[in-house]
């Protein structure tokens, strides 16, 4: 019985740690004191240039088509607000073990223990792209900052044009449902 258990809790934990990894992570803040129903009208503003312009149309392109969505205007003169997105690249190193060894298990049906194993143990090390998508809401009036959102999001070499269109979106929609604040809090 102990040994179903812990076979089910280590299979459930091996089948979870990939999908926990591969969740995205959003974040965002704002300014408390502002009242967001006023803002209606918003410029795209280019912010710091990254490291693959496409990939920067790509996120204005998604940020617009989400505002106007959901009934804000874009407009060239005098808008209540900027937006200014950026897009910074980072290199982390991942670490995996595999272990070549046998970890005997003794007991019977009701209990026993794990005996000492034999083997190798091989570390496996890679370098994996993430990249920040970060959105910055500024109040044209005072050009002060009334909102910011980010999302973090491995980015794989293999990845084609639609590829990166379809994760952009998804990326820019995780990050952009949290604004009106109060909307999906």
């Amino acid at each position: 019985m102990k040994h179903s258990i812990r076979t089910a809790i280590t299979a459930a934990i091996l089948f979870l740690i990939p999908a926990l990894a591969a969740a995205q992570k959003v974040t965002y803040d704002y300014d408390k004191s502002k009242n967001f129903a006023h803002v209606t009208t918003f410029t795209v503003k280019e912010g710091e240039p990254s490291h693959n312009p496409l990939v920067d149309q790509r996120i204005a392109a998604a940020i617009t088509r989400t505002l106007t969505a959901r009934g804000m205007r874009q407009v060239d003169h005098d808008p209540d607000v900027f937006i200014v997105p950026s897009l910074t690249a980072e290199m982390r190193k991942e670490y995996t073990a595999y272990n070549t060894g046998y970890w005997p298990y003794y007991g019977g049906y009701w209990g026993g223990y794990w005996g000492g194993g034999w083997g190798s143990t091989t570390v496996q090390e890679r370098e994996l792209q993430y990249d920040t998508v970060a959105i910055d809401m500024v109040d044209t009036k005072t050009g002060a900052l009334i909102w910011r959102g980010k999302g973090v999001k491995r980015v794989h070499s293999h990845w084609k044009p639609d590829d990166v269109d379809k994760q952009v979106q998804k990326t820019v929609g995780k990050i952009m449902s949290h604004f009106p604040p109060g909307l999906a809090d």
